[in-house]
Formats: structure tokens, sequence, C-alpha cells
């Protein structure tokens, strides 16, 4: 399985359907996207400071936005099929469906997770890549991070991913890759880990701090 995250940067942009596309074409049921909040997300923020409501509601709220990112996604490209659910994961996969994620009901369900702002979608993602038991995770940047930038630590202290990333990530049996908008080409033909490799090397998991055995889960708003 493969879990590709899509962010809200992305949309209105060509790039955002060609991944879509990719999906769609090579999907073949072993794909999840994560849609970012994007411009929904930003809504849940504004709302929140001009109503005051607590963040307990806002972070129901603000899923919800990735839901409707991801509703968004599935209706840009009509051969893709939303998930709520491992369940219903599992049956587009059995349908060899390309697959959008719609992570407010498995999110909502947990009332451990903290109602935060403080981990993004990319603290998600992997969160789901470990949960599904994927092999491999994609984020998607707008703009790719720098060739040196190629450990958790690093990617966290530039802001290209949050603060937590490494503690859903780190010491997990999935590579991570992150790419920019621009990086579908490598998937013209179908994904595959072998032309990814060609010009791209996983995330180093080095230098990374201590993950706990079960580590705290928190919502992923961006």
């Amino acid at each position: 399985m493969w879990v590709i995250k899509l962010g809200g940067s992305l949309l209105g942009s060509p790039e955002l359907k060609s991944w879509l596309e990719i999906v769609n074409r090579h999907g073949d049921g072993k794909v999840v996207i994560v849609p970012g909040g994007g411009v929904f997300a930003d809504a849940v923020r504004k709302a929140q400071q001009l109503s005051g409501v607590g963040d307990k509601v806002a972070h129901h709220m603000a899923v919800q936005a990735m839901d409707q990112y991801g509703v968004l996604m599935a209706g840009l490209n009509r051969g893709l099929a939303t998930a709520a659910s491992e369940l219903e994961i599992a049956e587009r996969g059995w349908q060899h469906r390309g697959i959008v994620w719609l992570p407010s009901k498995m999110v909502c369900a947990d009332e451990d997770i903290p109602a935060s702002w403080d981990v993004t979608s990319d603290s998600l993602a992997a969160w789901l890549a470990h949960t599904i038991g994927a092999k491999h995770l994609i984020l998607v940047k707008s703009v790719p991070p720098s060739p040196t930038c190629n450990t958790f630590q690093s990617l966290m202290s530039e802001g290209v991913v949050d603060g937590c990333f490494a503690e859903f990530a780190a010491q997990r049996a999935f590579n991570t890759w992150v790419l920019g908008k621009g990086d579908h080409i490598l998937f013209e033909d179908g994904i595959s880990v072998d032309r990814l490799a060609q010009t791209c090397m996983p995330i180093d998991q080095t230098n990374t701090p201590e993950v706990l055995d079960e580590p705290a889960r928190y919502p992923a708003h961006l």
C-alpha cells in the first residue's frame, strides 16, 4: 500500500489534477490519498476567531474540512472513490479503485486524540500509513525541500513538516518520501518504487527524537 498526502496548497494548480489522474489510472486499490485542509481549514480558523468557539468544536470542524477537500478531489476525478474507515479502504482496494481518505470519522471517534491545531495532515498521513500497513508514504509539497533537507529532524526544523511528524513516522515500517508537486511525472507509467528511487531517496530516520512504542496521536488540520 501507498499513502500520498496532497496538501491544500495544490488547490487550483494543474498538478493537483495530474496527481489525481495518476492515482485513478495506476492506484489499483493500493494507493490512498490523504487530503490537506487548505482553504477549508482556513475558514475554520477564521470562524473560531470570530465566534470564540472552543478547540473541541474547532477540532471536529477542522477534520471535517479535510473531508471537504477530499470530496472535492473525488469530484475533480470521478474515477476515484472516497473511504471513511479502514473497512471502506479495504473495500475500495478490493474494487481496485484509487482511494481518497475522508478522515473525520476515524479521527473524531477517538476521544483520546487531543483537540489541537499543533499537528498537520502530514503527521496524520503517517498515522494512517502505519494503521493500514502501507510501505511508502509520499508527502507532496508545492515546493520540494532542499537536497540537504533529508532527515526528519531537518524537515521539522525547516518547517517542511510539523514538529511532531517524527513521532508518527520514525521507526515505522514504511519509507517516507517528500516530493514537489511536479513530480507526478515520475509515475506516468505506473506508481513504482523503482521509478521513485531513480531520482529520490527516502528520508533518513536517524537523528530523530526517541519514539515511544505507543506515541500520542493528534489530529491534523492542514
